[in-house]
């Protein structure tokens, strides 16, 4: 009979050579570190992870997320081995390994579940979607604040459901990329010691020996941000890490950092081997020569040895399936005692909002005075979350000026002494902001990040995430146009409204008024699968009239009629807007009709919403014999050709803003209701005169 050392052994090449021969299959992707790491991701999950291969999805386990994510045949390996089961896409157990056999043959193929790098919601067992360096690790921290919040918010003396950990796996590039910076400055003051990151240090990157650029001393960094250190010399050194990562499970006040010092592509010819980085296979003869390394069977294929799987589910298999077994019951007990609670997670864990939900939110009364956007979406906020305990967010520093402070008794901020706290303050970190609100929303919160607009450019890549996760973060935008005045050029947003609309998935609302506010963050968080960015304004603006113009429900449709000519009429013009300018249209619409004119506004707060609507629905609110249109806009003009036509009027920003006061602005960019006036009669004029109408 083989003895535990030898069937460890035994695993951890299986891990090794299973990488290798998917590499080579695929002739695409990364072997070395896989294979130099293979030692530690199997100490960790097979002596430590405290997971359920048989319950993936079970609430209290611990977290393993891959930040180094080009290595994704070292996740795939593991998932194979340890036989973690698939769940389907409503989270029922399909009864299928979550990766087989046949799938690694298959990866970095079409539609297979081996995708060149792990997404989240395609392959069971993936905690989050890792490719861009850096991200992972960032998500982890959110992870890791959301485990805190779960034990200070649903645990109770004499009821524990939480104390999961997490563990991220990350490597030099992730260290380089500043987002892993602003991440783990967080995670240090916030003294998340449920947070483990393992550095693998290969020093070797795409252009060579990390010495070309980088330098850090890494440990001394970290010690820094408030975080406990250790370093393994050897990742082969399989008794140093079970002390290591023993001597992280036991420390209390701060998060750890494992600096393991790696030879990519262990066992192979050449040592220190680049094809890793460079995402090339290893080759056949050089597979051959590692295997032999290895004292494996050369020639073989996807071999996964007799033994290896049972030796591996009496490990982590069997301490998981016994840790989840008594979870349930403790949960069971806990829905008696604390019903209400146990109803709060059973929704949260479902991606289900409290019934009534929005009932409290506001209806503002009309007022041509107006209140800005920022301000009534601070109110809709805070109504909303008194009944979503699980809404829970911040700003990057900028909560006084995004209003999304949540001020009612008990939401306090969540700090390393008050982890209940539901204000979470990110410091000026946007791009950490962003990856951390993913990591929230993989762990079942609906979390919320808030900055000025002009700074969504420091956290696309967390926003592309959101989207091809699918996941409901909600990025709240302020100071959304040249609006914002005298702070001029740098922080004015041009550009940003196409950005942002240019994310598939991404639902993007620009709303012209208080009312409109509610609907859109109603919208945003009835899609539990759909990240939403809401964009408001820093000045007043008007609010309509809904006896006088059409309700704001319009919004749950991306675009509607807000102000249409009377007696069903046939429209002359229409007058396009989102945000701060509708209400230039609606002053430019009231002057048309007072000469007879007829013309239509149409509130567009939301183009991805509308362009999923029904044919008929966007040909009556755009009716297509209407040729006349008039698009008002305080941003780039890319998009609105596509509903303004070729030869359609649109008032847009064509250059950078300035520095000055808004009326000032206003009136050099063409933002006044006279311009829309203006330039709605000579479309009216245009059309007749080519005999379109």
């Amino acid at each position: 009979m083989s003895s535990a050392s030898d069937l460890d052994r035994l695993a951890i090449n299986t891990i090794r050579t299973l990488s290798m021969d998917a590499v080579q299959k695929a002739n695409s992707g990364h072997p070395g570190t896989p294979m130099a790491l293979a030692p530690v991701v199997f100490h960790l999950w097979q002596n430590h992870l405290r997971y359920d291969p048989g319950a993936p999805d079970w609430p209290n386990r611990d977290r393993f997320v891959l930040s180094v994510g080009h290595a994704s045949m070292l996740l795939y390996s593991l998932l194979h081995l340890y036989d973690v089961k698939e769940l389907d896409a409503h989270g029922k157990p399909t009864g299928k390994p979550a990766v087989s056999l046949d799938d690694i043959r298959q990866f970095r193929q079409l539609d297979s579940k081996t995708p060149g790098h792990p997404e989240y919601g395609m392959t069971t067992g993936v905690e989050t979607t890792t490719g861009p360096l850096g991200q992972g690790v960032g998500n982890s921290v959110g992870m890791a604040m959301a485990a805190r919040w779960k034990e200070a918010h649903f645990n109770k003396p004499d009821a524990q459901l939480f104390d999961y950990r997490v563990y991220a796996l990350c490597g030099d590039g992730d260290m380089m990329e500043g987002i892993s910076h602003e991440a783990a400055s967080l995670a240090g003051h916030l003294k998340l010691s449920n947070l483990t990151w393992i550095y693998d240090s290969n020093r070797v990157t795409i252009e060579g020996h990390t010495d070309l650029a980088y330098s850090d001393e890494v440990e001394a960094r970290f010690r820094g941000y408030n975080w406990n250190t250790m370093h393994v010399d050897d990742a082969n050194d399989g008794a140093a890490l079970e002390a290591a990562f023993e001597r992280a499970k036991s420390t209390t006040d701060r998060p750890t950092l494992i600096v393991v010092r790696s030879i990519i592509g262990w066992g192979a010819p050449h040592k220190q081997d680049t094809s890793d980085a460079h995402g090339e296979p290893l080759g056949v003869e050089e597979i051959k020569l590692a295997k032999r390394a290895y004292g494996w069977p050369e020639d073989a294929q996807f071999l996964v040895p007799d033994g290896v799987m049972q030796h591996l589910a009496q490990g982590m298999g069997a301490r998981g399936k016994t840790a989840h077994n008594e979870w349930t019951k403790r949960f069971d007990a806990y829905g008696k005692q604390y019903p209400e609670l146990a109803k709060e997670l059973t929704l949260m864990l479902e991606s289900k909002l409290p019934d009534n939900w929005d009932a409290d939110i506001p209806t503002f009364e009309a007022d041509p005075k107006g209140i800005a956007t920022r301000e009534s979406s601070g109110k809709v906020l805070n109504a909303i979350a008194q009944r979503v305990p699980w809404l829970i967010g911040g700003a990057a520093d900028l909560s006084p000026s995004t209003k999304t402070n949540l001020k009612f008794e008990g939401a306090g901020s969540f700090e390393h002494d008050s982890y209940a706290g539901r204000n979470l303050h990110f410091g000026i970190r946007e791009h950490g902001m962003g990856a951390v609100a993913n990591g929230l929303a993989v762990s079942g919160l609906r979390p919320y990040g808030s900055t000025f607009l002009i700074f969504s450019d420091y956290m696309k890549p967390p926003i592309r995430l959101s989207a091809i996760m699918e996941v409901p973060v909600i990025y709240v935008f302020t100071h959304d146009s040249i609006g914002l005045g005298e702070d001029g050029p740098t922080h004015q947003p041009i550009e940003q409204l196409a950005s942002l609309r240019g994310v598939p998935g991404l639902t993007t609302l620009r709303p012209a008024d208080a009312n409109e506010v509610g609907e859109a963050w109603r919208v945003a968080l009835s899609r539990p699968h759909n990240p939403a960015c809401i964009v408001l304004t820093r000045q007043p603006l008007p609010t309509f009239d809904r006896k006088k113009y059409a309700p704001a429900a319009g919004v749950r449709r991306g675009a509607y009629v807000l102000a249409d000519t009377e007696g069903g009429k046939k429209p002359q013009v229409l007058l396009l807007a989102t945000g701060s300018e509708v209400s230039l249209c609606v002053e430019a619409y009231e002057k048309l009709k007072a000469e007879g004119i007829a013309a239509r506004v149409v509130s567009m707060p939301s183009w991805d919403i509308f362009e999923n609507q029904d044919q008929a629905y966007k040909d009556s609110v755009l009716p297509p014999d209407v040729h006349a249109r008039v698009a008002v806009e305080q941003a780039a003009t890319l998009g609105w050709d596509r509903y303004v036509g070729r030869l359609g009027s649109q008032i847009v920003m064509h250059t950078f803003g300035a520095s000055a006061p808004l009326k000032a602005l206003k009136t050099k960019f063409g933002f006044t209701p006279e311009r829309v006036y203006d330039e709605a009669k000579k479309q009216i004029e245009r059309v007749k005169s080519n005999g379109k109408e």
